[in-house]
């Protein structure tokens, strides 16, 4: 993504495979900005994501379910947003496989940890 350059987060999708599709928007030191295409992927019932930073997730399109470990289900919808603190393990157990489900992940330091 270009400096002073208009994106439409919207536009652009890539067609319907049989991977998700991760783009990295913006990339700093201890700061990652990624929009995420799903198509009716899940993540494999026998892995957990568990990342060593903290993670912000918004759902901009379509519709998802997410588990988090010790929690029941969260259903997701346009505009809704979850923080996965750093280590707390979570995978994604539905995406509407009708439409695309556009997510936006900011990938940040836990609060203490060193960038």
């Amino acid at each position: 993504m270009k400096s002073g350059n208009v994106v439409n987060l919207l536009q652009g999708l890539a067609p319907a495979g049989s991977e998700e599709v991760f783009e990295s928007l913006v990339q700093r030191p201890g700061f990652r900005l990624e929009r995420i295409l799903s198509w009716g992927q899940v993540t494999p019932e026998d892995e957990w994501y568990d990342q060593a930073e903290d993670e912000w997730v918004l759902l901009l399109t379509g519709a998802a379910r997410l588990l988090v470990e010790g929690q029941e289900a969260l259903a997701l919808v346009p505009g809704d947003t979850v923080l996965l603190p750093a280590h707390c393990r979570h995978r994604v157990i539905w995406t509407d496989p009708a439409q695309v489900t556009v997510w936006l992940a900011l990938h940040f330091p836990s609060e203490g940890s060193p960038e």
